[in-house]
């Protein structure tokens, strides 16, 4: 079964997560400068089935599209150029990166370990592919 992908696109960083090969845990695969992300999936795409990539749409709390709504439309179009054959779903990933935040610090991690922010993009990323493979299953 092919895996399913996950992208927290930022303008620097971007975390990505994937799904084991049964799309039944998600797992946090790297973070990458947002600059390379297209060649990154590229080269992974090459290597790995994937039947599906979820970006992250994010959103103010009232639901309308947030400041950097903007810079990951693009992001979007251009993945679509590049992979015109891939299915592109779009998930609210409000409070990904509290949420994050939070598990670092219940998982013990130390405080200096919790300004690592590429790993809370990684991290984003695998909370909001978990989150929609729990939805997917009910």
């Amino acid at each position: 079964m092919p895996r399913i992908l996950a992208i927290d696109y930022g303008q620097k960083r971007t975390g990505i997560a994937v799904t084991d090969e049964l799309q039944i845990i998600a797992s946090g695969l790297t973070t990458i400068p947002s600059s390379t992300a297209i060649d990154f999936l590229k080269d992974y795409f090459s290597k790995e089935k994937v039947e599906a990539v979820l970006i992250g749409e994010p959103k103010q709390m009232n639901g309308q599209p947030s400041e950097s709504a903007s810079i990951i439309k693009g992001f979007v179009t251009h993945f679509t150029n590049h992979f015109p054959d891939m299915k592109v779903i779009r998930v609210d990933e409000r409070f990904t990166s509290k949420m994050a935040f939070q598990s670092m610090i219940d998982s013990g991690m130390k405080k200096k370990q919790r300004q690592n922010k590429a790993l809370i993009d990684e991290i984003s990323a695998t909370i909001m592919l978990q989150d929609y493979l729990t939805r997917k299953m009910f």
